[in-house]
């Protein structure tokens, strides 16, 4: 019990000097703060190959895990519920299993944050406005291309999304951590924990550059990443507190639930906030294609072992 121990404890410093450093290192660097030229051009194609990293982290692994977990879930309460009751209830138990849960729970945890962002916006209007950082990337390139007839998008309710990204990502950090905590072996331990490793510096980092580049000041946006930095080792502190052995359903389908309302509000600031930004620009289409590719292709890869 004592070498496993130290692996976990081991593996919780890993997870907060990893997540602290690649999540600082775009906020502490003025060249990422800084939108001229090729530069510029530069960061945009590095923010596209994180926002196919938010991709795939959102397909591959949040997705995947919420739907995995909600179903096993499910599985147990009806199979539970069948042992203790009499009679015919085949045809009920069935069509209990075939519904797709998952799917709506993901759904509700979109329209979630959708309402959120309503609600906000209509009390106050003022939140949709474009940050410094927006506003000069769109003056350079309306000088860049000026002859260029396509509509500007509309105003990105960027500081308001990157909150919901990042109470997202801190969700999924923290059911991470516990998983990496409740490990029985050593060599489960390392390989769960590498797996995450590998994914969560490049995930970090976006999160990072996200955040300068919707105006957030630096010492608000060395907070947040501090913040999500200790999710996964609480995560991993709350696993190594639970006695091996210990299983309750009901904490179980909680956590699944919330699993998938993290996938939910992590989609929707993928697909509405990240990739339509990253897209909308007029330079080099088929680079930033090949951008979010790649990062989407590494975090598939990824998905083999996490």
């Amino acid at each position: 019990m004592e070498p496993l121990l130290g692996v976990k404890v081991g593996c919780l410093f890993s997870l907060l000097v990893l997540t602290l450093v690649c999540g600082l290192f775009p906020i502490c660097f003025k060249w990422f703060q800084t939108a001229t030229g090729r530069h510029r051009r530069v960061l945009s194609l590095l923010s596209c190959t994180s926002a196919g990293i938010f991709l795939g982290v959102g397909f591959m692994h949040m997705t995947a895990e919420a739907l995995e977990g909600i179903e096993s879930e499910i599985q147990k309460l009806v199979i539970q519920n069948s042992t203790n009751s009499e009679g015919n209830s085949d045809d009920a138990d069935s069509a209990y299993m075939e519904y797709p849960y998952g799917e709506l729970i993901i759904s509700l945890g979109f329209f979630f944050v959708f309402l959120l962002e309503s609600l906000a916006l209509q009390c106050c209007p003022g939140a949709a406005g474009r940050s410094k950082v927006q506003e000069q990337e769109w003056g350079m390139a309306n000088v860049l291309e000026p002859h260029s007839h396509g509509p500007l998008p509309s105003p990105s309710r960027g500081p308001l999304r990157a909150l919901v990204l990042l109470l997202s990502l801190s969700f999924h950090s923290v059911f991470e951590g516990l998983a990496v905590g409740l490990q029985p072996t050593v060599a489960a331990t390392v390989q769960l924990c590498l797996a995450i490793l590998a994914h969560k510096g490049l995930v970090v980092f976006g999160v990072g550059l996200r955040l300068v580049q919707v105006g957030t000041g630096s010492r608000w946006a060395m907070l947040s990443i501090l913040s999500l930095a200790l999710m996964s080792p609480l995560g991993l502190a709350l696993g190594l507190a639970v006695p091996q052995g210990v299983s309750e359903g009901g904490q179980g389908l909680a956590q699944a639930v919330l699993e998938g309302m993290a996938a939910g509000t992590f989609l929707y600031v993928t697909f509405l906030e990240i990739l339509p930004r990253e897209l909308a620009g007029p330079e080099a289409p088929l680079a930033k294609w090949g951008c979010v590719a790649a990062g989407f292709a590494f975090m598939a890869f990824i998905a083999l072992w996490a």
